[in-house]
């Protein structure tokens, strides 16, 4: 092949030029390169945009859904703003209003001659007095009212008297 060759090209090629074949090796390893450097950043950026999500795993599942809703924000429309928004209030701790507000409606209940039986009992026994005063010919107060499980039966105006 050197007697080939014109007189005026060089003798030694560099490496990087492709055979006469056809096979260029420095394409298929930059091929290769990209390939998996785009896999990586793509895992990197996800990686990097669930950080507020594993952040707000400790919190509670009420504030971890939101900080989840606002991350497929951020990730779906590209607004970062969202990613920001999740991000603080995955370090923020929310307040239990909850808590305080089940014990009040407890204590009234009590307070109310109920005796601190759950708000759910009471629904399912107005459901069944309502059910009761479709049929014919039963009354509602043939039912007894719903009794609570941990307290003493003492009367209305005991409780009261115990509550002044």
């Amino acid at each position: 092949m050197a007697e080939n060759m014109h007189e005026l090209a060089p003798h030694h090629l560099p490496p990087f030029i492709p055979a006469a074949d056809g096979g260029d090796w420095l394409f298929t390893v930059m091929l290769v390169v990209l390939i998996f450097g785009g896999i990586l950043v793509g895992v990197f950026y996800l990686h990097l945009h669930s950080i507020p999500e594993r952040l707000a795993h400790k919190h509670g599942r009420m504030q971890f859904e939101l900080v989840a809703v606002l991350g497929l924000l951020a990730l779906f429309t590209h607004n970062n703003i969202f990613w920001v928004a999740a991000l603080l209030l995955a370090f923020i701790q929310l307040p239990d209003f909850w808590t305080p507000l089940e014990s009040m409606a407890h204590s009234l209940s009590r307070l109310a001659g109920t005796g601190g039986v759950s708000s759910e009992t009471l629904v399912e026994h107005d459901l069944e007095q309502e059910e009761q005063e479709l049929e014919p010919g039963m009354s509602a107060s043939d039912e007894p009212p719903p009794t609570p499980a941990d307290h003493s039966t003492a009367s209305t105006a005991e409780q009261e008297n115990k509550h002044v």
